[in-house]
């Protein structure tokens, strides 16, 4: 999980941690979710993803 995420963030940087955000959302999606942290978890990666896509203007 990439620990700071702020306004100035780096689009450059956007597909790399794309990918690493969606490889470890993907892993725990397919893990025990019904764990609290799990699922804080799970949320926070979503939470991210939809971050960068917004700020770096990517879509789906």
């Amino acid at each position: 999980m990439i620990d700071n995420l702020e306004s100035n963030y780096n689009c450059a940087s956007a597909g790399t941690d794309l990918h690493e955000l969606q490889s470890q959302l993907d892993a725990l999606q397919s893990s025990d979710t019904d764990n609290l942290d799990t699922q804080q978890q799970v949320n926070r990666l979503e939470n991210q993803i939809r971050f960068i896509k917004n700020k770096c203007d990517i879509h789906p």
